[in-house]
């Protein structure tokens, strides 16, 4: 059976000092998270658990992300990470080599058609 999106969230996460891609994924998750309270369970016959969540995650160096800790930010469902290129690296002004990182998040949740 296909899957049907429902609902679509976005956020946005930064790690400060370090460049550490999955901590700013991780907080741009939880940015997205915070802006949904779902309530049509109970009117739809559904539960929690049988949602498919995929988030797509996009920073400037993808393949440094941990997916399994990323996908554990998620509390319920079928959860996939989707990694991709995007997001911003701002470098310091002292020339050290670090950064502030920035990552961009979308979880899409689906249900079976």
């Amino acid at each position: 059976m296909a899957l049907v999106r429902w609902i679509t969230e976005m956020g946005m996460g930064v790690d400060v000092h370090g460049r550490d891609y999955t901590n700013a994924a991780k907080r741009a998750v939880s940015d997205a998270l915070r802006h949904s309270s779902l309530s049509f369970f109970e009117a739809t016959g559904r539960t929690a658990a049988d949602m498919h969540v995929e988030v797509r995650i996009a920073v400037n160096r993808p393949e440094a992300l941990d997916l399994a800790e990323i996908a554990a930010q998620i509390p319920y469902g079928t959860v996939t990470v989707t990694p991709v290129q995007g997001g911003l690296d701002v470098e310091s002004p002292r020339g050290d080599g670090d950064a502030l990182v920035i990552a961009n998040a979308a979880i899409l949740v689906s249900f079976e058609g």
